[in-house]
């Protein structure tokens, strides 16, 4: 028994006698396999076949959840279109598929579902099938002006241009695709099995053959590793006054810091290479009336 928490999902059976009275003439095909039911209907009749999968007690299929599009470059209706039907009331689903071709309009489900719009512009983007009756049959996912569409099965991988920016005329620019570096070439064994190809230090694997020269053979005797060097000054320092830190160190830090601006500037150097009391001079007249720091109203250090 399944817990209260699981959904409960109404059984398929009877579903395709149901399905085959209500729509009669217009299927062609009915599928059932690994539990899902798949109905391939023509094209002329997919918005009355909807329609009555949608209104016909028993099957109730009332939310259309998908529009997908399916290319078969060798068949003479190379385009599949697939709509992904659910029913709430009974919880299950069910796939209804048709066929056409580059020049035959499918009709449009959008007076069924008004979100059909935006699907059906997703398969027209993507596979360039049209559908009558959608007033907005536009490109919904590709880029203003793009060419071709990208899920077709002959449509090249690397696309017909790319995008850049450009500093020259500071705005994105589309050009056509250059490759200056061919595609390389994978070999797909398996790792154990090893590659056909030699990698550098490969030959160290393989025996010397007759005649050739042996390797240099290892250095001999103990070698010392960071040998002892007498320091002539001492590398420690063993109180704050030999790193210059500590207490006359902060007392001279807080003192620097209460300066006005003007006596930091006599002693500073600009940027340019130019003097002190030249760095001073100008930093009096990039502020002219620059106040003295708190605390230190006559300027004073």
């Amino acid at each position: 028994m399944l817990s209260a928490h699981v959904p409960q999902t109404a059984s398929d059976e009877g579903v395709i006698d149901a399905a085959k009275a209500a729509i009669g003439d217009a299927l062609i095909e009915v599928r059932d396999q690994v539990g899902e039911i798949t109905l391939v209907v023509a094209r002329s009749t997919i918005a009355t076949v909807l329609k009555a999968l949608r209104d016909t007690p028993g099957l109730e299929y009332q939310q259309l959840m998908e529009i997908a599009g399916v290319d078969y470059p060798e068949r003479a209706e190379r385009f599949e279109v697939v709509y992904q039907l659910l029913s709430l009331t009974r919880n299950r689903r069910i796939r209804v598929k048709l066929s056409t071709d580059e020049a035959t309009p499918v009709p449009s489900v959008t007076s069924l579902w008004p979100v059909a719009g935006w699907l059906e512009r997703e398969v027209y983007d993507m596979y360039g099938v049209a559908f009558a009756g959608n007033a907005d049959l536009r490109r919904i996912l590709t880029d203003y002006g793009f060419e071709g569409h990208p899920q077709r099965k002959d449509f090249p991988l690397t696309g017909f241009v790319e995008m850049r920016y450009s500093e020259v005329e500071k705005r994105v620019v589309y050009e056509p695709v250059s490759l200056p570096q061919d595609f390389r070439t994978f070999d797909f064994l398996m790792p154990w099995e090893g590659a056909e190809y030699r990698l550098p230090g490969d030959e160290k694997a393989n025996p010397l053959e007759p005649g050739a020269p042996s390797p240099a053979p290892p250095p001999s005797g103990h070698a010392t590793v960071n040998p002892k060097t007498e320091a002539k000054t001492p590398k420690t320092t063993d109180t704050p006054a030999q790193t210059g830190g500590g207490a006359p160190a902060d007392a001279q830090a807080h003192k620097d810091a209460r300066k006005s601006n003007d006596a930091k500037a006599k002693h500073q150097v600009s940027k340019a290479g130019g003097s002190p009391a030249k760095a001073g001079a100008q930093s009096k007249q990039k502020n002219p009336g620059s106040r003295p720091a708190p605390g230190n109203r006559n300027g004073d250090a």
